[in-house]
């Protein structure tokens, strides 16, 4: 049995797990975007340096938002369990405390949230729980502290009853935070039965030799389920296709407001795009090729009538997340879409359902807003989007890039013939060439796939010699005005790393 310090400290966790389920179920009968979770881990993402979220990248991938609400909710009951031992030390400073978390889980959500009243009810909700459950289970310790020695087994069962039952009420809870989740059920239904129209302007038909078809290389077209996911969104908007509207607004001769379903009805294009984040190393894996289906943003802006001076279009996101696109990149004749499918099927939530932009030629956090809501046309010199009033760059145009899959870092291979492959982009320019070089060699033109667009990579593959020993392994490409990839090494900020990616490999 615990001690009496170990009851407190038991009873401290148990008072913030109910805490933690009665602001969750709050957010699920009201709306998940007021979480104080959620919104807690948002602000925490908003303001750690923009190192350590490149670290967190580099380290967990697209699996850091898991392992951020992992690590809060362990700090949670870790700060509970100091509550309960500071409640029996010092009561009532353990009970405030933990009423103070639920006051700042409040601002967090009025500072994530449009104000409204209901904001304010998850994070007290959570407070209010918290701080009874822990007076209570409190007191129940101190009965069974002042117990006479005949007592003393009747008190330890009572305590014992009082927090294993707040530990099954809090288990309980949080299961029916999670199950309560209809909104995302009747989303994910929707977005099973909708029925995509049929485009006006298919996609461009994949040519014969676009796929080298080199094992351990990439593949052509980037699945939907391995898409790499890059976002500040902690968790997944759930936004419902009936009630979407995105609304032009700002420097326009008339404000546009259209719905998912008249956007439907557009005359819809498909357009082969591959997207690049710019967290994205040398030799990174945060780049993806895949097919869009989507109405053209330039269509939509010609319809509000883009005043003079414009320079940009801030994109605003349902979890209020803003990125800000040069205005010719959304005006020019490239492929600029509204996008409302990826690989024949709708978008999914990850990747912005209903509605995402995708522009190509720019990385995503000037372009790539996804559950997008609003583009307000303006000055780049009057706004500061999400990203850009961190420090990145404005503009944000893709870098020549090119990486090698095959073979990987550390492989061991046989000696002699080799096939090096891998994938080039300079999107919305064109791969011309790619090169690889052994050791301190010449430069060898690799063998080029052919080309979808200059909007997509391109695959490459060369057949190199390596006699027995340790190899470095490098590759360049060139774009279609030809450009040399730029060796010179700088790292993802503020506007994309550079370099060339090597290799090195053991042959034997």
């Amino acid at each position: 049995m615990p001690g009496k310090r170990g009851w407190a400290a038991a009873a401290g966790i148990v008072a913030a797990g109910i805490a933690v389920a009665a602001g969750e179920l709050a957010a699920a009968a009201l709306s998940p975007s007021l979480s104080p979770v959620t919104a807690v881990g948002s602000v925490v993402i908003d303001a750690v340096p923009g190192p350590v979220k490149d670290w967190a990248i580099a380290v967990f991938g697209t699996s850091d938002k898991i392992a951020l609400l992992a690590s809060m909710l362990v700090l949670i009951l870790l700060i509970g369990a100091a509550c309960g031992v500071l409640e029996k030390a010092r009561p009532p400073a353990g009970s405030a405390v933990l009423g103070a978390f639920g006051v700042l889980g409040a601002a967090a959500v009025l500072s994530r949230a449009q104000f409204s009243p209901l904001a304010l009810l998850p994070p007290l909700a959570a407070g209010l729980a918290g701080v009874l459950v822990l007076r209570a289970l409190a007191a129940r310790i101190r009965r069974y502290e002042a117990a006479p020695p005949g007592d003393a087994g009747a008190s330890r069962r009572d305590v014992l009853r009082a927090v294993g039952g707040g530990a099954a009420v809090a288990a309980v809870g949080g299961g029916l935070a999670v199950a309560s989740r209809s909104s995302q059920v009747a989303v994910e239904d929707l977005r099973a039965n909708l029925q995509l129209p049929a485009p006006v302007q298919p996609a461009q038909a994949i040519p014969a030799g676009a796929d080298l078809g080199v094992p351990g290389a990439e593949p052509l077209v980037t699945p939907n389920g391995d898409f790499y996911r890059i976002d500040t969104a902690l968790r997944v908007p759930l936004v419902n296709p009936d009630t979407w509207t995105l609304r032009v607004t700002g420097m326009v001769d008339r404000e546009v407001e259209i719905s998912y379903a008249e956007l439907m009805a557009k005359p819809l294009q498909e357009s082969w795009i591959t997207l690049a984040c710019v967290s994205n190393e040398v030799g990174g894996s945060l780049i993806g090729n895949a097919k869009w289906l989507g109405w053209p943003v330039r269509t939509l802006l010609a319809e509000a009538g883009v005043q003079p001076g414009a320079d940009t279009v801030l994109s605003r996101s349902a979890d209020g997340w803003t990125a800000t696109t040069p205005l010719e990149a959304l005006t020019d004749a490239r492929d600029s879409l509204l996008a409302v499918a990826m690989n024949g099927e709708p978008l999914p939530p990850e990747h912005g359902f209903p509605v995402r932009m995708v522009v190509p030629g720019l990385y995503g956090y000037v372009s790539a807003t996804k559950w997008v809501t609003e583009l307000k046309v303006s000055r780049f010199a009057d706004e500061a989007a999400y990203w850009t009033d961190r420090g990145w760059s404005e503009r944000g145009p893709v870098k020549l890039s090119s990486r090698i899959d095959t073979p990987g870092r550390g492989e061991n291979i046989n000696a002699g013939k080799t096939t090096v492959a891998g994938v080039a982009w300079a999107q919305h320019t064109g791969i011309s060439a790619v090169q690889v070089k052994v050791d301190d060699g010449e430069w060898l033109d690799a063998r080029l796939a052919a080309g979808i667009s200059a909007d997509t990579w391109r695959q490459f593959a060369a057949e190199v010699d390596l006699p027995e020993g340790e190899h470095t392994l490098s590759v360049r490409a060139l774009d279609a005005n030809g450009n040399v990839q730029d060796a010179a090494e700088r790292p993802v900020v503020p506007d994309g790393a550079t370099g060339l990616h090597t290799v090195r490999v053991q042959a034997a």
